[in-house]
């Protein structure tokens, strides 16, 4: 378990960041709509704000003791896929697989 938890420490930044990258792109898809500049607000502020709380935004409390539901949130949000933890162990992988089937 060890191992897995320095892997999540190493690769939780650059999830995040592949993530913010992504909402930004829709960020700018809200901004370059034909909406009118008080909807483009409105829908922008609102999706910040759900996005904000999302952990694959701002993870909260980050530890081993959480690691595992902090790995959840990722997938549930699709910032990761399964195949981004190949290099976890199997035994966190199964543990994942099946909570999430």
């Amino acid at each position: 378990m060890e191992k897995d938890w320095k892997l999540f420490k190493k690769k939780l930044g650059g999830w995040q960041e592949a993530y913010m990258d992504r909402l930004i792109e829709e960020y700018k898809d809200i901004l370059n709509s034909d909406a009118s500049s008080s909807d483009k607000y409105w829908t922008l502020r609102k999706k910040i704000y759900d996005d904000y709380k999302s952990p694959s935004v701002l993870a909260r409390d980050v530890s081993r003791s959480n690691m595992f539901t902090i790995l959840l949130g990722l997938l549930h949000d699709q910032a990761i896929n399964m195949d981004d933890l190949n290099e976890f162990s199997d035994e966190l992988k199964e543990d994942i697989a099946q909570f999430i089937k």
